[in-house]
């Protein structure tokens, strides 16, 4: 892959790691997911590794690991913290969507955290809601662990294949077409990501009970 991949993403692989470690960390060990998603970070890392400037298993593992102790992390927080956090106005402009996932919490368990893993807001706010729950943490470790892997397993995946992709066009038919494909993937992705917003807003107005 070559001209828009390298533009949009031309930034030393090092730095790359560390950009997109960061954010998926940050998620949920800081609660800014609902503002700065790392998924979107971690499909463009796939797409890098598809042009061989990152190592993909390199990639996998990072996001995985990010994400688990990112969780961990917003655990602890909300297990120490959690009223006050829940309190701050950042938090309180989503109090619908906090209650629907409190709601999912208190039905579903540790299934609730695995399920939260794939939605932008509930990914940001669910380990610090199972902290302040009083969760035990290694059953939610057991849970986030799981999402953590499957999560971060697919999305590179999802990355590395329109990264693919596009270079399998570019080679067979032309560097025109290859943009017009990576368009379609761009698109595609970016409905894909609308959809999945659109699950955490529909579950986030869920009416608790």
């Amino acid at each position: 892959m070559s001209g828009i991949v390298d533009g949009l993403l031309g930034v030393p692989p090092g730095l790359a790691y560390a950009l997109i470690g960061l954010l998926v960390f940050a998620e949920a060990a800081v609660f800014v997911g609902f503002v700065l998603p790392g998924e979107t970070a971690v499909l463009l890392g796939g797409a890098m590794a598809a042009t061989g400037r990152l190592s993909l298993l390199t990639l996998a593992v990072l996001v995985i690991v990010a994400a688990v102790a990112g969780d961990s992390v917003g655990f602890e927080v909300g297990r120490r913290f959690g009223p006050r956090i829940l309190a701050s106005k950042p938090l309180q402009k989503h109090a619908g969507k906090i209650e629907g996932a409190q709601a999912q919490l208190r039905k579903r368990g540790g299934a609730a955290v695995f399920v939260a893993r794939f939605t932008a807001f509930l990914r940001a706010v669910m380990p610090g809601l199972a902290g302040a729950s009083g969760m035990p943490y290694r059953r939610f470790l057991v849970f986030n662990a799981a999402g953590g892997l499957v999560w971060g397993g697919g999305v590179v995946l999802l990355g590395y294949s329109a990264g693919a992709s596009y270079a399998t066009v570019e080679r067979a038919l032309g560097t025109g077409t290859a943009v017009a494909a990576a368009m379609l993937v761009l698109a595609v992705v970016g409905v894909w990501l609308w959809r999945r917003h659109r699950v955490d807003d529909e579950v986030g107005a869920q009416p608790e009970g």
